[in-house]
């Protein structure tokens, strides 16, 4: 009995070690599972991210995320200042200067998407954050989340619109809208008039004008880039239509005549048949009034918006027809837009002032470069049938307002065909490429190249405007690594010269049938880069007033400038111990623009120079420094000053790329600015020989036009100079294209350029 019971008592043993085992390998295998689990990657949601609500400025706003398709704010909960760094950079600011709870910028709708978030501040989205997972919370809307951010945007950042802005975000229920020309009409650019067709799974389908209203025509010819609609002979329609088979679509429209586009309007509930008869009405027609830049004649265009006598409005920095930053005439002064409020009702008001259709999109934070000068309007709110953005109310105050906060409008362009006849070929990608284009020859179309000789920069700009892809960055003369088309060789275009605000190529002078080129065409067929940026260029006209005094120099301390050619032809025979008389000055030149500066030449082609500052000028002809008289005449000899260009200084939170010394990279980064002090060489001009009067001191940057900028305007700088023979005074500097008297001070550059060739 007792072996039993041992017996018994080992096997109830072994049992529990057994069991103990079992537990233990059980316990051990969930915690591999667990950190299998934990160390397995994890994709982040894809999430976006905008800022909301009743709010003052674009940089601040209640935080809202995009997720699964709906628009959800962020609770409270443990939210901190690492988080609201997170959600500013990945808006692309540098980072946040302030974050509020409790529904600061108003209640938001719908999910409540994130709740109990923790960042460290170095993740790349908020989806990356620890929380409770999306659509999981206990918050109510009243404890939703805002942030302010930083006024400065991370250099570079590629900004991805999230807001209705964009025409593209829209909830649009139609697949497309056109206008469909009458036979006779169908070769006319652009297409102004016609049948209003809307597609609809995948079929172009008619829509009944029984519903519908000149407000309705309104928008379609917003959306077509024409800025007005008028009357046309319906009669000859109703006869034409009632030969045609018509298939309507499904849908009346009503719209109130602020819409970007029509598939923002509401859709009325009226059905009809696709083989309905329409009974009372025929398909819609609409007749759109072009703008003067798009009408065949000037006398057909849209004058009651478009003042050619003085515009108060106008357009600049944009890389393609209808699009740059918005600055009004206010005082004789050109000033810019602050971006609070800034909506596309406004923005479409622009559009149509100038000439174009609605706005596709209304840009905030100087998505096209700033601007100079003043801020002359503020939290601008338009009804959307003004004439003029003048005429909407706006807070004439502009404090807290900077450059960086300057608005810009796409505005909705006719289609002009232009890119039918020019293509690049041969690039490493669609941007670049020898340039073909498609002329007719002996009876029939053929692609061919244009000339090199002469072909620049400008030339260039013409061409990436045509083809859409914004501005040029380089201009070639040789484009032998480019095999393009070999049908296409021949030079069919030579002598071109353009102003720089012609829409194509053909526009530009050029020597037509009777073709003139010595090189042939071949390796040395033109060819352009093309890029969706540009630097752009300003001197600080303020400092040059500032700093402008004479000096007068011993001969033998400017020996060095001598031979750099900085001195007036008369110091050849002077004296070692006479003097020059110098006018100096200090330049400091920034980048407004979207890209940096970077000279033409490569390294490999600097020149050493030993007596200025003995570094490597990058640039042999960055500047030209003269002194004019009233009638513009030159009266001391400018000479063209060569740069070494670095970044001085920049604004804060851009890092310093460029530096001169040890033969570093050249250049000036984006919101970065170039100073050249009035003490250092061949800062000035050599006025030894000038009789005492009054003149113009003139500074031109980038003169001939080497490197692309988005604005050539700006480039020129002049004051008014007294000189009595001892002193000089200088007043009155400024820009071009800051005044609306620069059109007749400034010859030549009435348009978008200075004067050329």
């Amino acid at each position: 009995g007792d072996d039993e019971c041992t017996h018994a008592h080992a096997c109830v043993c072994v049992c529990r070690i057994m069991a103990m085992v079992s537990c233990s390998l059980l316990s051990v295998m969930c915690v591999l599972a667990v950190s299998f689990a934990q160390s397995e990657p994890k994709t982040p949601a894809q999430i976006q991210i905008r800022l909301a609500g009743d709010k003052r400025k674009h940089y601040e706003g209640r935080v809202e995320v995009n997720y699964n398709g709906e628009w959800g704010t962020v609770c409270d909960d443990d939210f901190d200042i690492s988080a609201a760094h997170v959600v500013c950079r990945e808006l692309g600011y540098l980072g946040a200067v302030a974050w509020y709870p409790s529904a600061k910028y108003g209640k938001g709708e719908g999910h409540i998407w994130l709740d109990n978030v923790h960042c460290t501040g170095r993740e790349a989205s908020l989806a990356d954050c620890l929380s409770n997972g999306f659509g999981v919370s206990d918050c109510r809307h009243t404890e939703d989340v805002g942030v302010v951010c930083t006024q400065k945007r991370i250099p570079g950042f590629h900004f991805i619109s999230t807001s209705s802005n964009d025409v593209e975000t829209l909830d649009v229920r139609v697949e497309d809208v056109r206008i469909r020309a009458t036979f006779s009409q169908r070769k006319r650019i652009p297409i102004t008039e016609g049948f209003v067709e809307v597609k609809d799974a995948g079929k172009w389908r008619q829509i009944c004008d029984e519903w519908w209203s000149p407000m309705n025509s309104r928008i379609v010819c917003g959306m077509h880039g024409f800025p007005g609609e008028k009357g046309f002979n319906t009669r000859s329609y109703r006869l034409l239509s009632a030969r045609r088979k018509k298939n309507y679509w499904g849908f009346s429209v009503n719209c109130t005549g602020n819409e970007a586009h029509l598939s923002t309007c509401r859709m009325g509930k009226h059905r009809l048949m696709g083989n309905s008869t329409c009974a009372r009405g025929m398909p819609v027609v609409v007749s759109c009034v072009p703008g003067r830049l798009f009408a065949p004649s000037q006398s057909l265009g849209f004058r009651k918006a478009y003042r050619p006598e003085q515009p108060l409005v106008r357009l600049r920095g944009g890389g393609n027809l209808g699009e740059g930053r918005v600055e009004v005439l206010k005082g004789g002064v050109w000033g810019t837009v602050c971006d609070d409020n800034w909506d596309l009702r406004a923005a479409t008001v622009v559009c149509r002032e100038l000439g174009f259709g609605t706005a596709k999109e209304a840009l905030t934070g100087a998505r096209l470069g700033q601007g100079m000068g003043p801020v002359h309007m503020n939290e601008v709110e338009c009804s959307g049938f003004e004439k003029s953005l003048t005429e909407c109310y706006f807070n004439r105050d502009a404090l807290g307002c900077s450059h960086e906060e300057d608005a810009a409008v796409r505005c909705n362009v006719p289609a002009m065909s232009l890119r039918s006849r020019l293509r690049l070929s041969g690039g490493r990608n669609p941007y670049e490429g020898r340039v073909e284009v498609l002329v007719e020859r002996n009876g029939s179309m053929v692609w061919g190249t244009v000339c090199s000789e002469n072909w620049g920069m400008i030339e260039a700009m013409v061409v990436c405007r045509q083809l859409g892809l914004g501005f040029a960055s380089h201009a070639f003369q040789e484009t032998w690594y480019w095999p393009g088309d070999v049908s296409a060789d021949s030079v069919v275009m030579s002598g071109v010269r353009c102003s720089g605000t012609e829409m194509s190529l053909a526009q530009c002078l050029h020597h037509g049938k009777h073709l003139s080129c010595p090189k042939g065409g071949g390796r040395f067929a033109a060819g352009v880069s093309c890029s969706d940026g540009a630097p752009d260029l300003v001197l600080n006209a303020e400092l040059v007033e500032h700093t402008t005094y004479l000096e007068d120099r011993p001969m033998y301390m400017l020996q060095c400038a001598h031979e750099e050619n900085c001195l007036a032809s008369s110091a050849a025979m002077a004296d070692t111990s006479s003097y020059r008389r110098l006018l100096r000055f200090s330049s400091q030149i920034h980048n407004n623009g979207r890209a940096d500066f970077r000279p033409k030449a490569g390294q490999h082609a600097w020149i050493w120079h030993e007596c200025h500052r003995r570094h490597y000028h990058s640039m042999e002809v960055f500047t030209h420094y003269d002194l004019l008289s009233l009638n513009g005449t030159r009266v001391a000899e400018g000479h063209k000053a060569s740069f070494c260009l670095e970044d001085t200084e920049c604004d804060e939170g851009i890092p310093k790329r460029y530096a001169c010394a040890n033969f570093g990279q050249q250049g000036i980064t984006v919101g970065c600015w170039d100073t050249y002090r009035h003490d250092i060489d061949c800062q000035w001009i050599d006025v030894t020989d000038v009789k005492p009067g009054d003149y113009i001191f003139q500074v031109v940057i980038n003169p001939n036009y080497e490197v692309a900028e988005s604005d050539y305007t700006n480039n020129i700088m002049r004051c008014q100079c007294r000189y009595d023979g001892y002193r000089i005074w200088t007043y009155n500097c400024h820009t071009g294209g800051s005044r609306s008297s620069d059109v007749n001070e400034f010859p030549g550059i009435m348009t978008n350029q200075l004067q050329r060739r």
